[in-house]
């Protein structure tokens, strides 16, 4: 036992055997990024159980062998089954993962890299101001902010505005009982695109608090493309930025613009008065 580490340290050391070392480094690589995709998801849960009920099985096989036709079984159906209920019930995390890593933009360059930065400053001095009014008068509004991916598509599934991005208009969009007020509003560099646009709801409900409507439907905008959205729930007033399908709450109007300036790539400046 006390020639463990030694033995280990000689067979996977990088100067005499690089290959040893980079094949356990390529794999440890590949589980931290399995598991960073499905921490925050109801498949953590899932995958819990799929560990357990390997570790049951394995246990089986070791402490048992002679009972043959259980070791078969395990060997013929359960452990192939495992495997084909890994890729259904992990389905949507995949699905997240082989599309984050087709979006070209976040791996040749960055989304934002060819747009007016004047703009995008705009549109986040905007936003922040128009999100912490509405906060304070606790009115819902959900708004999409394109980065990388074209969301022209949603866009026309809502009503075209094409409007100049101003913070009276984005009150006037979701002042409660106003026709455009439901549902949400895209944002292209500094114009509004979109009004009353519907958006697909994500399936991962799980927390320590149930998602309403709008707040599903950010995560499910965020985890179909690489959109900003910002969220305010009518209940609370409550003001959450959601990316790549993670949610950060109970934002203010000063923390909204630094996370949206950081996440948009913008030099923040002083906003206007």
């Amino acid at each position: 036992m006390t020639d463990l580490i030694p033995r280990l340290w000689s067979r996977f050391n990088p100067i005499e055997h690089p290959q040893a070392f980079l094949d356990v480094l390529l794999v440890t690589l590949l589980f931290f990024w399995f598991l960073e995709m499905m921490q925050g998801t109801r498949a953590v849960r899932a995958l819990r159980g799929v560990f357990i009920l390997l570790v049951i099985a394995m246990m089986i096989s070791t402490v048992s062998p002679g009972l043959t036709t259980l070791n078969w079984l395990l060997r013929t159906a359960i452990y192939p089954a495992i495997v084909v209920a890994i890729l259904i019930l992990f389905q949507p995390e995949l699905r997240r993962a082989l599309e984050r890593l087709g979006r070209t933009s976040n791996l040749l360059n960055h989304p934002l890299k060819y747009t007016n930065r004047v703009d995008m400053l705009e549109t986040v001095n905007g936003v922040s101001r128009a999100v912490a009014q509405l906060s304070k008068q606790s009115i819902g509004a959900l708004i999409i902010i394109e980065r990388g991916t074209r969301l022209q598509e949603y866009a026309e599934r809502g009503v075209i505005l094409d409007a100049r991005l101003a913070v009276p208009l984005l009150l006037n969009i979701f002042y409660p009982n106003s026709p455009l007020h439901d549902m949400a509003v895209i944002i292209r560099e500094n114009r509004i695109l979109a009004a009353n646009v519907v958006l697909p709801l994500s399936e991962d409900i799980v927390g320590h608090r149930r998602f309403g409507t709008r707040h599903r439907a950010a995560k499910g905008m965020s985890e179909h493309t690489d959109a900003v959205v910002v969220v305010v729930s009518e209940e609370t007033g409550t003001i959450s930025l959601v990316h790549d399908g993670r949610m950060t709450s109970y934002l203010n109007e000063t923390r909204l613009r630094h996370m949206l300036a950081q996440l948009l790539n913008v030099p923040l400046e002083d906003p206007p008065a």
